[in-house]
């Protein structure tokens, strides 16, 4: 079975990704295959580089082909992107047709920026059989 996370309520990354997820990935005894993780509000804070859960997660992320995306509101607002809200005006508060820049910044290796247009494009290339808000 393929799931993809999304880390939604306080703490959820650093504690259910950093002591539970993580080190069952690490050991190979998780028990599914992950394709992806979308971090919001301040769990974007475990994908600063440096910090030892985040650059963990990179190199699991990277050996086992996991999607890293971070909200860009979410991370723009945290100064860990740099740019404007992909699909939202950040002066009308509506919606865009076209998408605007944003990039991360001082995250770890892979992480991406995005919305859900983002997010939706990035799984259907490798789709999960369940999405779990965490």
């Amino acid at each position: 079975m393929k799931v993809a996370y999304v880390f939604a309520t306080p703490r959820a990354a650093s504690y259910k990704l950093g002591q539970m997820i993580l080190p069952q990935l690490e050991a190979g005894t998780h028990g599914v295959e992950v394709v992806g993780m979308f971090f919001f509000d301040d769990n974007v804070f475990v994908l600063r580089k440096g910090d030892p859960i985040g650059e963990r997660l990179a190199r699991i992320a990277k050996e086992q082909g996991i999607l890293l995306m971070m909200c860009d509101m979410c991370a723009l607002e945290r100064n860990l992107a740099q740019g404007q809200p992909r699909w939202c005006d950040p002066v009308t508060g509506l919606g865009r047709r076209e998408p605007a820049e944003v990039q991360p910044v001082d995250t770890v290796e892979g992480v991406q920026v995005g919305c859900f247009p983002d997010l939706y494009a990035e799984l259907a290339q490798n789709p999960p059989d369940q999405v779990i808000t965490l």
